[in-house]
């Protein structure tokens, strides 16, 4: 349950920091929600600690409050805080890839994932995670998905073991809605997506799943993660193993349009 608290605890001071600024101002929450576009039960919801801002509230509420840069000075840590502790640096160097490549053997790849999708394996986790944790880590989830919409965007592809595509999570419904959101994912021009068949005689990912990521400084990582303990591997010897480990599975996998027919055809046995 650790793993709850960290981060919350930065929000909760965060909410803290909001409301002493603006209880100094002599403002309700009703009132500061209305200089600022939001509703009071989402102000409440901020200062609780329950609510991530987004960076264009806090830089508002910055500047709202009087708060000489305060706020402003956490924000960065308050976008951190939306992830778990193990995935955090991970996070950073995906925000900041011109390339990224995985492969997925368990679940489908966070940045491919559904509302719905994302829902269902956060509630599913065990310990279970509290409620407003699951809400906070869905919000999170589907933010790094803008990193499609990035100007450039970076080139990114992903090879997903069959399995994770026939494993109903979340029941029926949701996995259809997965299913058709990895077909619209795949229309983009810097996405591919490749499906690895469980007919495969042989298949090089069987040591699980793992992502590699290569920065704009030109930085080449590899993420591997496990049980909630992960380890960003920079040691190029490592690195390269897994590229070479990952360009095999590509080889061994359906090409990307007969992987998207593939998809379809599950859609059709739902």
């Amino acid at each position: 349950m650790a793993d709850q608290d960290d981060g919350a605890g930065f929000l909760r001071s965060f909410g803290l920091q909001l409301k002493l600024l603006r209880e100094r101002r002599k403002l309700s929450r009703a009132e500061l929600g209305a200089l600022l576009g939001y509703g009071e039960d989402q102000i409440a919801s901020v200062e609780l600690g329950r609510r991530i801002p987004k960076p264009e509230f806090i830089d508002k509420a910055d500047e709202v409050l009087d708060a000489g840069g305060v706020l402003k000075a956490m924000k960065g840590e308050v976008q951190r805080a939306r992830y778990p502790a193990f995935f955090r640096d991970a996070a950073k160097l995906e925000a900041e890839s011109v390339e990224l490549h995985a492969y997925d053997a368990l679940v489908m790849n966070g940045l491919l994932q559904t509302e719905e999708y994302a829902r269902a394996v956060f509630t599913m986790m065990r310990p279970p995670l509290d409620d407003d944790v699951i809400d906070q880590r869905v919000a999170a989830r589907l933010a790094r998905q803008s990193l499609f919409d990035r100007r450039p965007a970076p080139l990114a592809s992903f090879v997903i073991d069959e399995s994770v595509l026939r494993r109903p999570i979340g029941g029926p419904q949701v996995l259809r809605g997965q299913l058709e959101e990895l077909l619209l994912v795949g229309q983009r021009r810097t996405v591919e997506i490749q499906v690895m068949p469980l007919s495969r005689p042989q298949n090089a990912g069987l040591a699980g799943p793992f992502t590699l990521i290569e920065t704009k400084d030109g930085r080449r990582v590899a993420y591997v993660e496990v049980q909630n303990v992960s380890h960003v591997h920079a040691e190029r010897h490592l690195v390269r193993g897994l590229e070479v480990k990952y360009g095999i599975l590509r080889a061994q996998a359906l090409t990307p349009q007969e992987s998207m027919g593939f998809v379809e055809r599950l859609l059709g046995e739902l």
